[in-house]
């Protein structure tokens, strides 16, 4: 029997969605490739994906840089099994005022947040399309549709995020690969935020935020959608976020 492989783009703590997609992954069966710039913290994470009873692999990856993406679809194309999942969940919120901004920080924003998507999409499309199935997921943010400062930049790179996944699903739909796009309207119950902002749990109560592993399950209720009835965009808050 072919085994599934799913990839994961952008992990990073466990405690995060990167983290809990690669889990519900490989709760599907999935053999998980997970990506990140920390070889630590990718490491760290397949091997409790593994300590779970799952299958998984750790490469360190850039995601901007395109020689590294094309090597990571490479290795795919390797290893004995059939491209099922991509999630990318690459790009944390770059928060920076407009007018002491420099160039490079712009840049930097776009190239994680949009430029990387595309390479992914690119490299993962390619495959997908050939083999005729495949879902490719795209972690988007409030910012994939509002720009406000001090995020700009990176409501920039989530706009222009959110048009690569809208092109490769009208593109790749026909084709039987299903894309889609996750607009996260809040914050993520995860070590980042937590870390950063030890009291902010607290403040919102009881499922004031989002949970990773139930944002994971929605992406992957998504990949498993009928093909007569695909969504393209979804929208998850929690329940007393206002919107």
């Amino acid at each position: 029997m072919t085994e599934k492989i799913a990839v994961v783009i952008g992990t990073g703590p466990v405690e995060g969605v990167g983290g809990a997609l690669a889990l519900r992954a490989a709760a599907a069966g999935c053999h998980v490739v997970v990506t990140g710039r920390t070889e630590a913290r990718i490491e760290a994470l397949a091997e409790h994906v593994r300590g779970q009873g799952g299958n998984a692999t750790a490469k360190v990856m850039d995601t901007t840089v395109e020689a590294q993406v094309e090597d990571l679809f490479a290795t795919i194309d390797g290893m004995d099994g059939a491209l099922e999942f991509v999630g990318y969940n690459a790009g944390n919120s770059f928060r920076h005022d407009t007018l002491t901004m420099s160039g490079d920080f712009f840049e930097k924003a776009w190239r994680v947040c949009c430029f990387g998507g595309f390479l992914v999409g690119r490299e993962a499309g390619r495959r997908m399309a050939e083999r005729g199935a495949g879902t490719i997921m795209y972690t988007g943010a409030t910012a994939s549709v509002k720009s406000r400062p001090p995020y700009m930049a990176f409501a920039a790179g989530k706009f222009g995020l959110r048009a690569v996944a809208s092109a490769l699903a009208r593109e790749l739909g026909p084709k039987g690969v299903h894309v889609g796009h996750a607009i996260i309207d809040g914050g993520i119950d995860g070590e980042r935020l937590n870390e950063r902002n030890p009291d902010a749990k607290a403040a919102r109560g009881e499922n004031g935020m989002l949970k990773p592993e139930a944002i994971a399950e929605t992406y992957w209720q998504l990949h498993l959608q009928h093909p007569s009835a695909w969504s393209f965009e979804i929208d998850l808050r929690p329940f007393k976020e206002t919107f």
